[in-house]
């Protein structure tokens, strides 16, 4: 066949077909000539090869994907959501779930105990509803003059869920964002305006007695005491009560 007898189409083929050809062949001549060649250019050789990859690979870009940071709304919803799972409901031992709740409290896993602003009608033996739909038998454990904490037997089996810190008053700072699940249901958000011996004071309305308070990231930083709306028990009572020695301690209110 005559070459001029070629389409455009034909004549590219055998242009790619050549030249692959000739690559192979150069290849296969490189090869044998580095084989019978001096060791000195061999060395030479495989030395400009490796400067040619470097140089390629410190070129190129680094392709580095990096997560997108998680919203403001992303965490304020991912904390009151923590903040709900770990709400839950103290009703009278005596009456179950045939009569309200006396009050509502906040789950600790790590210390199975229940934590609730301190009442008169606090019951000393109480059922503990919690939002998986379970319930588990709980006694008064520990109390002073603003914290009750329950406590459960040993072999109880309760939910499993991750635990919060208790964020004490020295690492809050003013006009932080705080966070609460009130006792109708409803979310609420305000800031922390002022740290006193009375407790922390937030721009949180009345969210009810016993309900909880927490940071972004969903760690707790106090009970609501009920007195007044905004007013919060810090957690470094809590904290205090779980540590003491002592089974139960009164006090006066004064």
């Amino acid at each position: 066949m005559n070459i001029e007898e070629l389409s455009k189409s034909q004549l590219i083929l055998l242009t790619i077909l050549v030249n692959f050809v000739t690559s192979i062949a150069t290849g296969i001549l490189t090869v044998s000539l580095l084989d019978h060649a001096p060791a000195s250019v061999t060395q030479t050789v495989n030395r400009v090869v490796e400067h040619t990859i470097e140089t390629v690979v410190a070129a190129a870009p680094d392709t580095i994907i990096h997560a997108p940071a998680p919203s403001n709304q992303d965490l304020v919803t991912a904390a009151i959501g923590a903040d709900a799972a770990r709400a839950v409901a103290i009703y009278l031992a005596e009456t179950g779930t045939s009569t309200p709740p006396v009050s509502i409290g906040t789950y600790l896993p790590k210390a199975r105990a229940i934590v609730t602003a301190m009442q008169d009608k606090l019951p000393k033996e109480a059922l503990v509803g919690f939002t998986d739909g379970s319930y588990s038998a709980a006694s008064l454990a520990r109390k002073d003059k603003d914290i009750a904490i329950y406590g459960f037997a040993d072999g109880d089996v309760l939910p499993k869920m991750t635990s919060p810190l208790l964020v004490t008053t020295s690492n809050l700072k003013l006009g932080e964002t705080v966070l609460a699940l009130g006792a109708d249901g409803s979310a609420s958000t305000g800031i922390v305006a002022r740290v006193s011996e009375k407790g922390i004071h937030t721009t949180l309305p009345d969210i009810g007695t016993g309900s909880a308070a927490v940071d972004l990231s969903g760690n707790l930083i106090g009970i609501a005491a009920g007195i007044t709306p905004g007013l919060l028990i810090s957690a470094n009572t809590i904290t205090a009560l779980l540590a003491a020695t002592t089974t139960t301690t009164t006090s006066t209110t004064p």
